[in-house]
């Protein structure tokens, strides 16, 4: 590599040009770059952090000066994303060499907070490697890979920002640190043995630091013991996979008697690919950057224990992602449960001491690290829908999740999402920010983060939100704190933010067909909907098609109850259900005079109902659970053709009252009967776009809620539109479930203004 000529100042022949360089170009080893790029092109200057910016100052020749800038873009690191705020000629500056300089702590809104990454290959090969002072080190990164989000306390990201600011250098990683020409220049989180965090594992009668601690996990582990290891965003709970009473016993403590739990299997693929029916969009999404959860068909020879996924046809795998979980993995030899530290319901645990106590009576052992978590990040989570992959769930790796927004807003907003599968988003610009998964936040414990995260997007971002956004709904959870916060409130109705999240990722001109299917979401008429057809674009939605209201018995007990469901669509289609094993008369009397049995749209509801009365479940322990297993029990089977015309209030409007012979005809298998419940949804989908075609000449279609989690019935339409002439859009970069509604809620509220 050259050296700069040197320069004596004035030089005629040198110019001098200053860029600003935005996007990610923080916590990805980006300034380490600059100077090795300076370097080979033999200019002089300086690099810096200024907030969420990169500052360049670069002089030499113009021929240099044109090489260096080119490679800014073209060469940048893998997990940049660079783009140039503003260039400039400058006059040079007395600088005789190039120079990463102290970080600028600037206001900006430009700034951009890393998610967490990977473990790179190269940290993985000196973890493994014998002859390396990192060898298995469970904490090795280098500036391409390691936490980020979780230990950053402020911006500009710098190692006294974060929480490895405790942990002093040692003379080796210093070295590193402050080398250019090694790859841990400037990188924060550096550490080894000597400096850097260490791992504890505690128990009864247990307390091991450093290698003697993963060792006696391991042990653990094979006894069919549940520890709760601390990683990089919260806690996982591990146990053997092929183990049922270690999964069963895990479920109990868990208090998570049915819910699917995700497996962490060896990057090597052999065994998942024995325990999953694995293509290359599947590979692909596994060994992203993000290292997400994944659900994949099980094969029929899986070996991972039944009780993992049980009634489901898929399991969530993922690979490891940091050092240490390559370790326990590898060292332990095969799959581990992997599911999130906590008690259902409740977010992510990050703390140890909270650890140990909330989990006291699920793990039989806490492997413990000392280095901060300061805010949680759980799993993301994907499915392959329709050939690409959608996300179901935000988390680390890919949260917070920037995205662009179509137009640009007048004042910051923040919108707050909804009850269930909470995110939280910050908006300003046409900048759109979400938060990772919070889960449930009508827990005290899920609320208290809800506020956090509010506070935390705003002070990382260097962004005071003007007003607030919450649904419409006006006893959500998150309704009530938005009228708490003491902003302007602007509410938004459920679907609106949904068939707008779709759209915000979709900007194209004109209007567009949103179906918007899911369990429940409070409608403008004050009913519950959740089987809705949307015209329009944000800010203009109008509700153009609907499914035939039918009661829901006990209001919203019916969501875990889906017998409930059941029963009422029986009565409204005029008959009996003989396999409903209760006491109903009271429930008749209610439902006769409509006491606790408000009204409804609800697609979600209907494939609870459908699941029900196939015998599939009566109550479930999850959200989502009766669709889950109602999908996984489907095979082929030919559609009914549904009514289709006009209610009282001009809406085109669906009957599903056929179909309620059919799902109880036990002459019929329940793969035939399930499979006849998916495709006729499919028809009745396209029935209604195709009338609504003919009325307004729309061809462009979305599909985006809850229900569209759903792979058999998206990938039925798809086929059946696309030969109709509609181009279908689903959501790619936000879940089309209720963690889309906080960016959805800011394109629409902005749409609006």
């Amino acid at each position: 590599m050259r050296m700069p000529e040197s320069l004596d100042f004035p030089a005629r022949a040198y110019t001098a040009r200053k860029w600003v360089l935005g996007g990610r170009v923080q916590g990805v080893g980006f300034r380490p770059f600059v100077y090795r790029v300076a370097q080979h092109c033999c200019v002089q200057g300086w690099v810096r952090n200024r907030a969420g910016d990169v500052e360049i100052l670069a002089q030499g020749s113009p021929h240099a000066l044109q090489r260096f800038a080119s490679a800014l873009l073209t060469q940048a690191p893998p997990l940049a994303r660079p783009e140039i705020v503003s260039e400039l000629a400058v006059e040079p500056e007395p600088v005789r060499d190039f120079q990463i300089r102290a970080s600028e702590a600037a206001c900006s809104a430009r700034i951009h907070v890393p998610p967490d990454y990977f473990a790179c290959d190269e940290c993985l090969a000196e973890l493994d490697a014998p002859s390396d002072r990192r060898y298995r080190y469970p904490f090795v990164n280098c500036t391409q890979c390691g936490p980020r989000y979780s230990l950053i306390e402020r911006m500009p990201y710098d190692r006294a920002n974060t929480s490895m600011a405790g942990f002093a250098l040692c003379p080796l990683c210093a070295a590193e640190y402050a080398d250019p020409s090694d790859r841990r220049f400037h990188a924060e989180p550096v550490g080894c043995a000597q400096c850097g965090p260490q791992l504890t594992l505690v128990g009864p009668h247990v307390d091991l630091r450093g290698s003697e601690a993963v060792a006696a996990t391991i042990v653990a582990l094979r006894a069919g013991k549940i520890v709760a290891v601390k990683g990089i965003g919260g806690y996982h709970l591990l146990c053997d996979a092929a183990n049922s009473a270690a999964v069963i016993r895990l479920r109990a403590r868990k208090k998570r008697p049915d819910k699917p739990l995700a497996v962490m299997f060896p990057s090597d693929l052999r065994a998942l690919r024995q325990a999953a029916v694995l293509d290359g969009t599947h590979a692909a999404i596994l060994r992203d950057p993000m290292r997400p959860v994944v659900l994949i068909a099980k094969t029929s020879a899986c070996t991972l224990s039944p009780a993992i996924a049980p009634g489901s046809a898929e399991i969530g795998a993922m690979l490891p992602y940091s050092p240490l979980h390559h370790l326990l993995v590898g060292d332990f030899g095969g799959p581990l449960v992997a599911t999130s530290g906590n008690i259902s319901g409740e977010p992510v645990l990050t703390d140890n001491a909270e650890a140990e106590k909330r989990l006291a009576t699920v793990a039989d052992a806490f492997l413990h690290h000392d280095r901060r978590i300061i805010r949680p990040a759980d799993d993301p989570v994907y499915r392959v829908i329709a050939e690409r992959p959608r996300p179901l769930r935000l988390g680390r790796g890919n949260a917070p999740l920037e995205i662009a927004l179509p137009f640009s807003l007048a004042r910051p907003l923040l919108a707050l999402g909804g009850d269930l599968k909470t995110t939280a988003a910050l908006g300003w610009g046409r900048r759109a920010v979400v938060s990772p998964h919070l889960g449930d936040i009508s827990t005290r414990r899920g609320l208290d983060l809800l506020k956090r995260v509010i506070a935390d997007l705003q002070a990382l971002y260097n962004v005071t939100a003007a007003a607030v956004i919450c649904d419409a709904h006006p006893h959500f959870t998150s309704s009530r704190l938005a009228r708490r916060l003491g902003l302007p409130v602007i509410p938004v109705f459920h679907h609106d933010a949904h068939a707008s999240a779709l759209a915000g990722e979709f900007p194209e001109a004109g209007d567009r067909l949103v179906f918007t299917w899911d369990g429940a979401g409070f409608g403008r008429d004050g009913s519950i909907w959740g089987g809705e057809a949307l015209l329009g674009r944000p800010g203009y939605w109008r509700r153009v098609a609907t499914m035939r209201q039918f009661s829901l018995l006990g209001g919203e007990r019916a969501a875990r109850e889906p017998w409930r469901t059941a029963l009422a669509l029986c009565w409204e289609a005029g008959t009996d259900w003989q396999g409903c094993n209760r006491d109903v008369e009271l429930l008749r009397h209610a439902w006769q005079r409509r006491l606790n049995c408000p009204p409804t749209s609800s697609v979600g509801r209907l494939f609870d109902a459908a699941a029900a009365l196939l015998g599939l479940l009566s109550q479930a322990s999850y959200e989502g659970q009766a669709p889950s297993l109602l999908e996984a029990a489907s095979g082929d089977a030919d559609p009914i053709q549904l009514p289709l015309r006009r209610n009282a209030a001009g809406l085109w409007q669906s009957d599903w009252a056929p179909l309620v012979a059919p799902l109880l005809d036990t002459t019929r298998s329940v793969s035939a009967r399930a499979g006849m419940f998916h495709a006729s949804m499919a028809e009745l989908l396209l029935a209604q776009a195709r009338a609504v075609r003919g009325e307004h000449g729309v061809t462009r279609l979305g599909l985006t809620g809850g229900g569209f989690q759903n792979r058999n019935l998206c990938e039925r339409i798809c086929r059946l539109a696309n030969r109709d002439g509609f181009a279908v859009q689903l959501t790619e970069r936000v879940p089309c479930n209720d963690a889309g509604l906080s960016f959805g809620q800011l394109v629409e509220a902005g749409a609006r203004a």
